[in-house]
């Protein structure tokens, strides 16, 4: 009962807060907008304002489209950056060779912006899905491999000698102690992919595609239109809270408390 009103006292809170957001938001707009004109109402919107574009793509059914599409090309891509980036960070610890050599390359690659990579992928693949799902894979795929190779190569010595007394050896090793043991960095590093999977994405709709949140993002500033582009932004953030709330989270979660990093 107790936790209960505890969580209720919480949500209580978070809704007053984001109510005294809005509230400080239309203060803001009746007073550069309204009252001392200083700002254009297509330069900064009321809150309502946004509210009925929200409506309105919903109605025309606009977001529903971009969303499936963003959705679609999200998981393609990131499911190829995750499968391809467990298999290069076990290669990195594999074999010494890679570590050595590959490693800094890889440090390198992860600093490079996501849309440096737009003019490879437009030269490769033309201006087509590939092109925009290969940038959405190459913007994870790095921290993804980095945080595969770090948690392995982190993992307490003590659970490697245990397991090699009990008889553990070669891929019975990794699969029941190595990766389990890892997990904490390598969900850590699938959190990380995922937004700069989702950054990336976002960078290539927005340059060239006929579907999608950013597609739909780059019509309102064409249009001038300042609410879309906010009603845009809105559910983007919504779909990342949604996609951390419903799949990291509570992954994060289990395994924390099955290594006894969060009490329950």
């Amino acid at each position: 009962m107790q936790k209960q009103n505890t969580i209720a006292i919480g949500v209580l809170k978070r809704t007053l807060f984001y109510i005294a957001l809005i509230a400080a938001w239309e203060l803001v707009y009746r007073i550069f907008v309204e009252l001392f004109k200083i700002w254009k109402p297509y330069v900064f919107p009321s809150p309502v304002s946004v509210a009925e574009t929200f409506i309105r793509l919903l109605d025309n059914n606009v977001l529903f489209i971009a969303i499936w599409a963003t959705t679609k090309r999200m998981v393609i891509g990131y499911l190829i950056s995750l499968i391809a980036g467990i298999i290069l960070g076990l290669s990195i610890v594999k074999f010494g060779f890679l570590d050595r050599n590959l490693r800094p390359l890889i440090l390198g690659f992860q600093t490079l912006p996501s849309v440096c990579w737009l003019p490879f992928a437009i030269l490769w693949y033309g201006l087509s899905e590939k092109a925009i799902i290969f940038v959405t894979a190459i913007g994870s795929l790095f921290s993804i491999t980095l945080a595969v190779e770090s948690g392995i190569k982190n993992v307490n010595p003590l659970y490697i000698k245990a397991a090699k007394t009990m008889g553990a050896k070669g891929i019975t090793l990794y699969l029941n102690v190595i990766i389990p043991a890892s997990l904490p960095y390598i969900i850590s590093g699938m959190k990380q992919g995922w937004s700069f999977a989702f950054r990336a994405l976002m960078a290539g709709e927005m340059l060239f595609a006929t579907k999608g949140l950013g597609q739909v993002l780059m019509v309102g500033r064409d249009l001038a239109d300042m609410s879309q582009v906010i009603s845009v932004m809105i559910v983007t953030i919504i779909f990342g809270l949604v996609v951390e709330k419903a799949i990291f989270g509570p992954l994060e979660n289990q395994i924390r408390l099955r290594w006894g990093l969060k009490n329950t």
